[in-house]
């Protein structure tokens, strides 16, 4: 990942704002305001407990950048640490399983989606605006569709099987 300026943290929007179900624009990933939202999305997750990735809808903004860091998550097998991928799309997804997801942006539930568990995806750096291919699997794979959907203007609500896969989120004191 390259070096980033420093972030800002942003405010997190949430549902039903109508920027969640906008699909993003294409980013070039060496401009200055590119680069600056790639730090700024790395330091609203940093101070979002439990926050996993963060898509630029999810401040406000209707582009393809998103941000992913599943480092420690008791669910992880392959981890890549903290990186941005701008323009991204999944080349390959195998293995699909029904998990629990949760959103920054749909705070009060969680909800059943099948997702690829094998996963390659392809997307820019910010900076260099390098091509790059992640192949993950596990947490980080899942983590990675989420936000993907989301440069495409989707929930993890749009995924669910129905009402039923939908779940009040749990709080623990």
């Amino acid at each position: 990942m390259p070096a980033l300026p420093e972030g800002r943290v942003l405010p997190v929007v949430l549902a039903p704002d109508a920027v969640l179900g906008a699909p993003g624009a294409d980013v070039d990933p060496a401009g200055a305001e590119s680069v600056q939202l790639a730090a700024d999305l790395l330091a609203t997750q940093r101070v979002s407990p439990g926050c996993v990735g963060l898509a630029a809808q999810q401040v406000g903004l209707a582009v393809r950048m998103f941000s992913v860091d599943v480092t420690g998550h008791p669910k992880t097998r392959t981890c890549h640490g903290a990186f941005v991928l701008c323009n991204a799309e999944v080349v390959s997804a195998t293995r699909r399983e029904r998990g629990r997801e949760g959103c920054m942006s749909v705070p009060d539930f969680t909800g059943d989606v099948a997702r690829a568990r094998r996963l390659v995806v392809r997307g820019q750096l910010p900076v260099t605006g390098e091509w790059v291919e992640v192949a993950t699997d596990a947490f980080e794979a899942v983590a990675l569709q989420h936000e993907v959907d989301h440069t495409r203007g989707l929930l993890f609500l749009d995924r669910v099987a129905g009402a039923h896969a939908i779940h009040p989120r749990r709080t623990y004191l």
